[in-house]
């Protein structure tokens, strides 16, 4: 296949608000041993994107400046130790940035085929939620059928991710938004319950819905004060998983009530994480989710796509907050 040397990429200088993403004259990269090229189809939009537009989130050693962390597209080039037959397949996958651009290269073992039944703009949403999702709730927290999980954020799209996922592992799900037209949407995807917290006590929901025993996990992006009010939702032995602070790093944790529980606190970064372990990890979801995806039954929640020249307006939707789902960025 012929690869260009040049290419569009979103790859700002300085950091700044939006309007530091312009399109820019890059180099297509070359992919190195166990790497693939990508020509871009479409590419997610992320909250930790926003962040490090903001000059707030440094990429990882070695990762490009260039944004984006999830990508959909086809193989168009191969690294030495790929083999030969991943040529021309369609995939999606988790990179540790590169992804605003024509072309991206990824390691070959954090790529998943694209089936018929997704779009590649589809496609191209979903390894960053799913990858955090299933690391967070299914491994760390160690999710099973018939337990009952608390989401904040439930209609962004780790939120959607994670009412997909339950409804299909058979968790019951309660979900937070701000609005009462975003707790609609989360009903309407498939969570069970959804709380209006800017008109509601989370806490008191909770404990009214679960007839005061609690849920078994809740999947935190809040943090700060946050914190002491999720344990407060906690049942007996319940696990909570940090993924975000946006209200802060730090909290204050009533230890007394995290031993009376036998409570487990835990948390996770996955963009620093080894290839090694996103392999690992994609190995897993290509076993136990993957075969839902290609029978349609697990499709990413889609709010809204731009081509890529206008990935400054898909900044400011998500910051804006009005979102529910995935933002994408297209090519061509």
């Amino acid at each position: 296949m012929i690869v260009p040397e040049w290419m569009v990429a979103i790859d700002p200088e300085l950091p700044g608000g939006p309007e530091v993403l312009m399109p820019v004259r890059r180099a297509v990269p070359i992919p190195g041993a166990g790497e693939v090229l990508v020509r871009v189809a479409a590419a997610g939009v992320n909250r930790p994107e926003v962040m490090q537009r903001m000059g707030l989130y440094p990429p990882p050693p070695g990762a490009p400046s260039i944004l984006g962390m999830e990508v959909s597209g086809t193989i168009v080039a191969l690294g030495e130790d790929v083999p030969d037959e991943m040529l021309g397949q369609k995939v999606c996958a988790l990179i540790s940035g590169g992804a605003y651009a024509e072309y991206a290269v990824a390691p070959a073992g954090q790529c998943l085929p694209v089936p018929p039944v997704l779009t590649m703009i589809e496609a191209a949403a979903m390894p960053e939620t799913l990858f955090t999702v299933w690391t967070n709730v299914f491994e760390r927290a160690y999710a099973t059928e018939g337990e009952t999980i608390l989401v904040h954020g439930g209609t962004s799209g780790i939120g959607t991710m994670a009412i997909a996922l339950a409804k299909l592992f058979g968790l019951t799900s309660i979900v937070t938004a701000g609005s009462d037209a975003k707790c609609a949407a989360a009903r309407g995807i498939g969570a069970d319950h959804a709380i209006n917290y800017k008109t509601e006590d989370f806490v008191a929901r909770v404990a009214e819905i679960t007839a005061k025993r609690g849920v078994d996990i809740v999947l935190d992006m809040v943090g700060g004060d946050y914190v002491p009010r999720n344990i407060q939702c906690l049942a007996e032995d319940g696990r909570h998983v940090s993924i975000a602070v946006q209200r802060g790093a730090e909290a204050t944790i009533p230890l007394w009530q995290v031993m009376r529980k036998r409570l487990t606190l835990t948390g996770s970064t996955l963009r620093p994480r080894s290839v090694e372990f996103k392999t690992l990890v994609a190995d897993e979801i290509a076993r136990m989710v993957w075969p839902l995806v290609a029978e349609g039954k697990l499709k990413p929640v889609i709010d809204t796509s731009f081509p890529l020249d206008r990935a400054a307006e898909a900044h400011r939707r998500m910051e804006a907050g009005d979102h529910v789902g995935k933002i994408v960025l297209t090519m061509g």
